[in-house]
């Protein structure tokens, strides 16, 4: 995801703007891996191989968001891990 559309995206829940960004993997101005988090709903949304995935929460799968969610918990606040949406571990 380039870094610059982190400035027009917004939660497609609630349409709260601006996004909490959080870094795993990222290289100049594209980021390969992170997350977005609405601060709002307490939503977030995976950046995986640069691409944000933001899809309402009965279009998501919670086998892939756990997955996610176990592989970068080092790097996840703790609030989200625990009682994020629409999963969390």
């Amino acid at each position: 995801m380039k870094r610059k559309l982190l400035y027009i995206l917004a939660c497609p829940i609630d349409k709260y703007h601006p996004l909490d960004l959080y870094e795993f993997a990222a290289s100049n101005d594209v980021i390969q891996h992170g997350l977005l988090v609405c601060p709002k709903c307490m939503r977030y949304y995976p950046i995986i191989d640069e691409i944000p995935r933001m899809l309402p929460d009965e279009m998501r799968h919670d086998k892939e968001d756990i997955e996610f969610l176990q592989k970068w918990k080092k790097s996840i606040p703790e609030k989200i891990l625990k009682s994020g949406k629409p999963f969390h571990i």
